[in-house]
């Protein structure tokens, strides 16, 4: 039996928007049966954040067991289908992989410091990202280059 896609989305401290994109992600692949293996880690580890908390439990996903870690805490860190950063320092900061990965980047603007709004915001955009990566995968698509490719994310 085939693997399932390994999925990394890379945040600087993986403490807000990858936290949030991984759970979305995991749960888009549940709501649509496709199988992936996804993980969300840090150029750096701090915290996950309890706003992120907050939003993400508004929508039913639970982030109370999540902890902020690196890349290098992920298991065989060098071994992803896909890698997508949603920070642009994640980006520059980003390793080598090999050529066989598919690189993605999404910069979502970082809601830590904003109010509830702005990360019930970021979220959504990010729920909608998410739920197209998912649904690409599923179609054997290839992933668009930016979520400002999608239009139902720009819009919002």
């Amino acid at each position: 039996m085939p693997t399932p896609p390994r999925v990394l989305i890379l945040c600087t401290h993986n403490s807000a928007r990858s936290q949030m994109a991984e759970a979305l992600m995991r749960e888009a692949a549940r709501k649509t049966g496709v199988e992936l293996d996804v993980h969300s880690a840090g150029t750096e580890a701090t915290r996950v954040k309890d706003d992120a908390k907050t939003v993400m439990a508004e929508i039913g996903l639970d982030l109370s067991t999540h902890t902020s870690k690196t890349l290098y805490d992920v298991p065989d860190p060098q071994n992803f289908d896909a890698v997508i950063t949603v920070c642009d320092s994640a980006a520059q900061a980003c390793p080598v992989y090999p050529g066989q990965t598919l690189r993605r980047h999404y910069p979502f603007v970082d809601p830590s410091g904003g109010s509830l709004n702005r990360w019930r915001a970021v979220r959504d955009q990010l729920q909608t990202q998410f739920e197209s990566v998912v649904g690409a995968l599923k179609n054997g698509q290839t992933l668009p280059d930016s979520y400002e490719d999608n239009p139902a994310v720009t819009a919002q």
